[in-house]
């Protein structure tokens, strides 16, 4: 890229790792735990980059946009955990889960990030951030460290249903006010984008993996017309009869 037109909070020795990692197609991965002014002048040279290697520099809001509403979202997941376990709540616990949610989201504003920041990283708690790509696809996967609880994956799969209604945020918007957050606006942004970009809304998947303790939120975007991607191959297995492990192992997702 034009080096001339570099963010100053950039160094020029990132860039120049990033530059030859997309040279050699390898994957580009960085952690972070709150996404702040550098991190997010990294995350749009790495997409710059990548996109630009491909001539699809019209998939940079898609992307973009997707990728700092997942991140935000997974340190919102962050502090959930640090104020269950500050309160000394199991998030198991039924009785109590709804009063530390109300102070969940009491700190859910960007504003209050920037404090949870150090006590992140005092619990190992992060945020990754990994691209891999070739001229099939993008794919960007967005990880906490932590697995998803019962009850939030029963919430993420409703608002998955929940996002299908949508074509627009508007609408969105105008069916829940003030209570966009807990209605799903990160899943529902997400697809809605996809959608006006042209692309199958089931290119975005948030998925549990409890061996490896970990939740990820993955984006596929294919660049190849006759290219499959591996969601649609996923559920053409399931639908043959194979079990969810066994598709997995079969894909070498596992």
């Amino acid at each position: 890229m034009n080096t001339e037109e570099l963010d100053p909070l950039l160094k020029s020795s990132f860039c120049k790792k990033v530059d030859t990692a997309v040279s050699r197609r390898a994957p580009l991965n960085f952690l972070t735990r709150v996404l702040g002014d550098s991190g997010e002048a990294k995350l749009k040279y790495i997409l710059q980059s990548i996109l630009a290697s491909f001539n699809r520099e019209d998939l940079m809001e898609l992307f973009y946009t997707s990728a700092k509403e997942l991140i935000a979202n997974s340190t919102k997941a962050a502090i959930k955990r640090i104020l269950f376990e500050e309160n000394n709540v199991s998030q198991t616990d039924e009785s109590k889960y709804d009063e530390v949610m109300g102070q969940f989201k009491e700190n859910l504003t960007d504003k209050k990030f920037p404090f949870y920041k150090g006590k992140m990283k005092e619990k190992g708690l992060l945020v990754s951030i990994k691209f891999n790509y070739n001229d099939n696809h993008i794919i960007m996967s967005i990880t906490n460290n932590f697995p998803l609880l019962p009850r939030e994956e029963d919430r993420v799969r409703q608002k998955f249903h929940n996002a299908q209604k949508y074509d627009n945020l508007f609408q969105f918007y105008m069916d829940h006010g003030d209570n966009t957050e807990g209605a799903g606006m990160g899943i529902t942004l997400v697809e809605i984008m996809l959608a006006q970009s042209g692309y199958d809304r089931h290119l975005f998947t948030i998925y549990n993996d409890k061996e490896k303790n970990q939740t990820t939120a993955r984006l596929e975007v294919p660049l190849n017309p006759d290219y499959k991607p591996l969601r649609h191959r996923f559920q053409e297995k399931l639908d043959s009869g194979m079990s969810r492990e066994e598709v997995l192992r079969d894909l070498g997702i596992k």
